[in-house]
């Protein structure tokens, strides 16, 4: 049979496909460097993301995590006033003025009669004053003292005491404030209210009973930036150089109430006034004041001199202000600002005048009074012993007994020799003397 082909049986052959292979123009140098700017732009862009996301979660993952960065504490350092500096640079001054003025006086006097003085004057001179207790009071703060107690029917019941606080420093990511012992006493919690109205928690740095101060802390972390350029620290200035007839502006709670102002005059200062472990100086004022509330004395300077107390009021000085000289406190306060009890030994004393040593009394310091359960009484010192050596060194003056107090440290045994009076002779005694905290 013929054979048959019918369009399926067509040999197929294979089909071939046209191959391109595309090749890329070479980039100009304009598109290279394009190209490179573009990913350093973007590279950059994704560095300032990553920085600022870890700045912003950093503080919430502390914060929620528990975990606290490491951070070196500075010591607070308030600088000490030499009394002594002080009494020479005021005569040195006074007699300097007094040779420059001699000539002038009654040209002065005359000039000073005719000058025609106007309200606009007075006006002058308090605007300049309220211009310095108006920047001071951005530096004063409310504490609010929380106690939690019952009511009749054992339901909780806050109380809140209002009083003034001074800030005295800035550092180590916290302000610390000075303000009466009784706002922090036996408060269950404290608030921190600012002039713009921002409260915070704040935690008590330390306490001290005798000068019926505290020192409170509040992170700045808490607070924002504008009101952190806005609150400035408070000077404490240099109570040495307070003079009668200066005049003195009252901040914190003069009034009663926290934010109040006043102003007045020093009318007299009482030197060489005893108190426990040392001697201060009283200020007192004509200004009105309130002990209780916190009051803060500064000068026209616009720095703290002193706080107001209720201590040393007299029957004479019921009307007066009665203010403690800051210049005293300085140590105490720079210790108090590092968390740091001050050192506590117990007695009211004063250094043996030559008068008295030529007498027959021994040089040392004589100890007016002792406090009942100071570590004093209770190793055995008694009123009328004269404190001759402390630590193996002698003491001649209170200071002398003041430096070496104050680099004691609480819990420490000093060793302490004292002479006391007997019928014939004083005999010596040696104590052992364990230091407490104020």
């Amino acid at each position: 049979m013929p054979d048959k082909s019918g369009p399926d049986d067509k040999k197929t052959e294979p089909r071939r496909f046209i191959s391109e292979k595309i090749v890329k123009q070479p980039r100009t140098k304009r598109e290279i460097m394009r190209r490179a700017i573009a990913l350093l732009l973007t590279a950059a862009l994704f560095g300032i993301v990553a920085a600022v996301t870890f700045v912003v979660s950093m503080p919430v993952a502390e914060k929620y995590l528990g975990k606290e960065t490491t951070r070196e504490t500075t010591p607070v350092t308030i600088p000490k006033d030499d009394p002594d500096t002080t009494a020479v640079e005021e005569t040195e001054t006074t007699q300097a003025t007094t040779k420059e003025s001699e000539p002038i006086e009654d040209l002065l006097e005359s000039a000073m009669k005719k000058y025609p003085f106007s309200i606009d004057d007075l006006n002058t001179l308090y605007g300049n004053l309220r211009a310095v207790s108006l920047k001071a009071d951005k530096g004063i703060v409310t504490v609010h003292s929380v106690k939690t107690q019952t009511d009749w029917f054992n339901n909780p019941v806050e109380n809140s005491g209002l009083f003034a606080g001074a800030v005295i420093s800035s550092a180590n990511e916290e302000l610390l404030v000075l303000t009466p012992e009784g706002a922090v006493e036996a408060a269950d919690s404290i608030r921190v209210a600012f002039s713009d109205g921002t409260e915070v928690q704040g935690t008590i740095r330390q306490t001290d009973k005798l000068s019926g101060m505290a020192i409170v802390s509040v992170p700045t972390a808490e607070l924002g930036r504008a009101l952190l350029e806005e609150v400035k620290a408070i000077e404490l200035g240099n109570s040495y150089s307070v003079k009668q007839g200066d005049l003195v502006i009252a901040i914190g709670g003069p009034a009663g109430m926290v934010h109040s102002t006043g102003y007045g005059a020093v009318s007299y200062i009482a030197k060489n006034v005893q108190m426990t472990d040392g001697m201060t100086r009283i200020i007192y004022s004509d200004l009105k004041s309130n002990a209780g509330t916190g009051t803060f004395l500064m000068n026209t300077a616009g720095q703290i001199i002193g706080w107001v107390t209720d201590e040393y009021k007299s029957e004479g000085s019921e009307d007066m202000t009665v203010a403690m000289a800051i210049s005293d406190y300085k140590s105490i306060l720079e210790k108090m600002s590092n968390g740091n009890a001050f050192p506590y030994f117990g007695i009211k004393g004063q250094e043996v005048s030559a008068i008295m040593n030529e007498s027959g009394m021994p040089l040392g310091v004589y100890v007016v009074d002792v406090n009942a359960d100071s570590p004093a009484y209770n190793a055995g010192i008694q009123c009328g012993d004269i404190i001759t050596v402390m630590g193996g060194e002698s003491i001649v003056t209170m200071k002398d007994f003041q430096v070496k107090l104050e680099a004691a440290t609480p819990g420490e045994v000093l060793p302490v020799t004292v002479l006391r009076s007997g019928r014939d002779e004083y005999k010596e005694i040696e104590y052992q003397i364990t230091i407490g905290a104020r």
